[in-house]
Parts: C-alpha cells; sequence; structure tokens
C-alpha cells in the first residue's frame, strides 16, 4: 500500500468559503479553521483499516473508495464517494475499512474530537449526524441489495443505474473507477465485468465509447434488469 501524499494546508475562512461549505451544516460556532486541506494521488492510501479514527473527511475533488482486505489477499469495496460526500466518521475508536484516492483528489480532513465536542453543544450539529448516520445505513443497504441480485448482468445494471442518478445528464455515466475497482465493488471477476459490459453493448443496451465513459441508450432495459 503507497503511502500518502505529503501536501497538507491549514484550511482559513476564506479557503473554506471558496471550497462551498465543507463542513455538515452552518453553525458558526464550528471553526472551519480546524480544518486541513490534504491532496491525494491517485491509488494513495487516506487512512487504514484498524487505525485510530481520530478524524473525518470531507471530498472536494475527486473520488475515493473504501475497502476491506480480505484473510486471502482480496479486495471488497465497500463504497464510492464523490464531490462533495463526508466518509470516516466513524462512532467507534478505530476505522473499520480503509479508505484510497481513486483519482487525484483533495480533501477537508477535521478532528473528530472537536466535533463530539460541538455535538454536545449544539441540537442542529446533533441533528446533522444522525442524518449522516442514516445516509450511511442507506448506503449500506443499496450495496446489499445490490450484492445480493443473482446474476452478474443484474448486478451490472443496479451499478450503472446508481451512477447514472449521480450524473448531470443520466444517459452518460462518466466512471473514475477502474473495472477491477466495479469488479471488487460487485464481488465479480475482472473478466465477468467485462463480459458483462460487452454484452450489454451487443444488446445495444449500452454504448462503450471509452473505457471510461458510458452511454445508457435503453435505460428501461436497465431498470428492468436490476428489478
Amino acid at each position: 500500500m503507497r503511502s500518502q501524499t505529503s501536501f497538507n494546508r491549514i484550511v482559513t475562512p476564506a479557503t473554506e468559503a471558496i471550497l462551498a461549505g465543507v463542513f455538515i451544516g452552518n453553525d458558526a460556532d464550528v471553526q472551519p479553521q480546524f480544518g486541513t486541506v490534504q491532496n491525494f494521488a491517485q491509488d494513495r492510501e487516506i487512512f487504514s483499516e484498524g487505525a485510530g479514527a481520530d478524524y473525518f473527511y470531507k471530498l472536494v475533488s475527486g473520488t475515493v473508495r473504501t475497502c476491506r482486505f480480505l484473510a486471502d489477499g482480496r479486495r471488497q469495496i465497500d463504497a464510492f464517494y464523490v464531490a462533495g460526500d463526508i466518509f470516516g466518521l466513524e462512532f467507534g475508536t478505530h476505522y473499520g475499512l480503509s479508505a484510497e484516492a481513486v483519482t487525484d483528489c483533495m480533501v477537508i480532513m477535521y478532528r473528530k474530537i472537536k466535533l463530539d465536542v460541538g455535538a454536545n453543544h449544539d441540537t442542529h450539529l446533533s441533528r446533522e449526524l444522525l442524518a449522516f448516520a442514516v445516509r450511511g445505513m442507506a448506503r449500506a443497504q443499496a450495496h446489499a441489495l445490490l450484492l445480493g441480485r443473482r446474476s452478474a448482468m443484474e448486478k451490472m445494471a443496479g451499478f450503472l443505474l446508481d451512477w447514472s442518478n449521480k450524473s448531470p445528464d443520466r444517459d452518460t455515466v462518466s466512471l473514475a473507477m477502474t473495472r477491477q475497482d466495479i469488479a471488487d465493488y460487485l464481488s465479480l471477476t475482472i473478466e465477468t465485468v467485462s463480459r458483462t459490459l460487452s454484452q450489454l453493448e451487443r444488446d445495444h443496451v449500452i454504448d462503450l465509447p471509452s473505457a471510461r465513459q458510458i452511454r445508457l441508450r435503453k435505460l428501461d432495459m436497465l431498470e428492468d434488469l436490476a428489478a
């Protein structure tokens, strides 16, 4: 596992404003200068499973994956995060997953102890934390349902629809992750991922103009497959 990049700097209030609301909520009592900007190059580790969960992160740009490495060396990707998402906010003392940069990315790192103190005195912040926990549970449930689908085609259809919903143009999906990332997220082999995408292309459900861009030609068919 490669180590993180060395670049970091303290966030000033002016930088915070430019980065457009990197913290949960807008409470004036939560001082943004406690955050630190860090840049991570592609595939760099942000934090590791089992390490002390002293910080949580807001993703400003790029894509991040959280994952677990199994005893036999296989990797299971739990989630992908995009700009605006918060990750690494553990309610225990240690990280349950590792986090890695899928692409070059910028994050804001916050000390969790500052959040704990703020939540004890601020009901708005407490509600935001509850909302974050609920979103995390919903994300985990959606992934569990995706993995529970019977066939590789059903899993792939659900994955493409999920990213379609996150895209500005629902008919075009631009993927930051590799085929191997997709395989590790869907619990498939990379060969199965490639074969499934090729079959969808032959069936004129999608177009593959490039390895990372997918045009969804028949959303209704994908929805039927994922149902």
